[in-house]
């Protein structure tokens, strides 16, 4: 039993590290979008609403993560902190580059953002059991995972209907895909509901995004590839 739970550690750490780099795909996913508004010094049509939404997400699965909440899950308080510090600064970005407008609705957004955070965790704190805590902040963070990894739901539908995968990048959609399948099995390892959980629904629609990739690349190709019938009638 001793050699296994070493084996199920050794597994876990790999599968945490893993996530973490695969994590850095969808973090830097951003950048080509950013270097377009600071060369441009307009954030033109694009929204900052997917920035403080993942903000949000990333402190409230940090905060699962700290040992406080949820011992053996150093991983997981990490890689969102890493997540929460990328998404801040592409939130400061927006803002700096914003109109008036967007400037006082994305600071107002920034604000509830910090202070329904602080909500959770005083008000997390204020239960004594742990295993209780442990649950009620898990079901935070797992609502929260589910409902980010079920927004791609939109573009699964978009590329169904244009039979075109212009708007689903593949290297996002794999990178999501990867760290989905990582922090599954971290939690699988771990013995970690909240984390194998929403991590294998985001891994499952990984595979789904992936497979409509590929399958419309190749629609497309195929018609491209088509002889044009001229007819001399």
């Amino acid at each position: 039993m001793v050699l296994l739970g070493s084996i199920f550690s050794i597994c876990r750490d790999a599968a945490g590290v893993a996530g973490h780099i695969f994590a850095f795909g969808l973090f830097l996913s951003p950048l080509d979008t950013f270097r377009r508004v600071i060369r441009n010094k307009t954030t033109e049509q694009f929204s900052g609403l997917p920035y403080i939404y993942a903000l949000l997400n990333c402190l409230i699965c940090l905060w699962y993560g700290t040992p406080l909440v949820s011992p053996r899950n150093t991983m997981v308080m990490t890689v969102n902190s890493i997540g929460a510090v990328f998404q801040l600064a592409y939130i400061i970005l927006f803002i700096t580059y914003a109109e008036k407008g967007k400037k006082i609705k994305m600071l107002g957004l920034l604000l509830a953002v910090f202070a329904f955070f602080v909500v959770i965790v005083t008000g997390s704190l204020q239960i004594p059991d742990l295993p209780l805590r442990r649950n009620v902040v898990g079901i935070l963070s797992c609502a929260s995972l589910v409902s980010m990894f079920a927004s791609p739901l939109f573009i699964i539908n978009l590329v169904i209907r244009t039979k075109s995968v212009e708007f689903m990048p593949f290297y996002l959609s794999l990178s999501t895909f990867l760290m989905s399948v990582s922090f599954f099995l971290y939690g699988l390892f771990n013995y970690d509901l909240f984390v194998y959980a929403p991590n294998g629904i985001g891994a499952l629609l990984g595979i789904v995004q992936l497979v409509l990739y590929f399958y419309y690349s190749r629609v497309a190709k195929e018609e491209a590839q088509e002889p044009l019938i001229v007819s001399y009638a």
